[in-house]
């Protein structure tokens, strides 16, 4: 399967989805981490297309003065977006919780981080009277590059269908700055941060490998007569293994005919 999409076709698809999914359950506006970077300026586009650009709600969330260029392009595409934004310092609640329980860890401060973030986004979610769109592409879902209940949470996600290939051509289409199509992937966790340098591979090269192991089908012998490294397919598979716990819902033992999650899948079968 190759990566190419049709982006006019894209973009109907996801700016549907969007207003079908909230308004199953009565709901008109977005809201949704804004971070300047590539995936949530184009979830943004993508809501402001859908819903109309005042019924989509921004949370720009830095840490301290860490990022202003983030800012600066989160502040940005909210203008030319033309929806509504609100800054909030996640410094305060992020530095109480480590001055009581210090640690050296930068992967235990950005999951922390993460979460703060989302917290804030669920408690602004029941404010507006809004849903979460979420923001984690198909790229990140697959090998687990996420915080669970962080960056990983959403009552929606419009996005999670794409691998990162994809949403730099659909950002293109959406008429996302290059600037922004260009910026190395970052999530915002330390200065310095950088996505591709902790996986430890390109976006690009990471999703060749992805598409032909999960759409494809493709075995690893199969992988590497084409030319991959047989290390580097191995790696990803496991970060596909060891990450599955991401992407389910908590497992439920089974007690009862009817079993949330395994039975009882219908979401309308009530009071029709």
């Amino acid at each position: 399967m190759s990566l190419k999409i049709n982006p006019l076709f894209v973009e109907g698809i996801l700016t549907r989805f969007i207003r079908d999914e909230l308004g199953k359950h009565g709901f008109r506006k977005g809201i949704l981490g804004l971070s300047g970077g590539l995936d949530s300026t184009v979830c943004a586009a993508l809501a402001a297309r859908a819903l109309g650009p005042r019924h989509v709600l921004g949370l720009i969330m830095p840490y301290g003065n860490s990022f202003p260029a983030e800012v600066r392009d989160a502040e940005k595409v909210a203008r030319r977006l033309g929806i509504r934004t609100r800054t909030i310092d996640i410094a305060p609640q992020v530095d109480i919780y480590f001055s009581a329980h210090p640690t050296g860890s930068r992967v235990l401060r950005g999951n922390k981080m993460a979460r703060e973030r989302m917290s804030i986004l669920y408690d602004y979610s029941a404010r507006e009277k809004s849903l979460i769109l979420g923001t984690s592409n198909k790229t990140e879902l697959l090998i687990g590059y996420g915080t669970v209940h962080g960056d990983m949470a959403s009552a929606i996600n419009p996005m999670g269908d794409l691998y990162k290939t994809q949403v730099r051509a659909l950002a293109r289409h959406l008429g996302v700055p290059d600037s922004i199509v260009k910026k190395a992937p970052t999530a915002g966790l330390w200065p310095g941060q950088s996505d591709e340098r902790e996986i430890g591979l390109s976006y690009a090269e990471l999703d060749e490998i992805l598409v032909d192991l999960v759409e494809s089908r493709k075995t690893l012998k199969e992988m590497t007569k084409a030319g991959f490294k047989t290390a580097t397919v191995k790696r990803v598979l496991q970060m596909i293994r060891n990450s599955e716990f991401k992407r389910k819902l908590p497992p439920i033992a089974k007690l009862s005919p009817r079993s949330v999650g395994h039975d009882f899948l219908y979401p309308y079968d009530w009071g029709k």
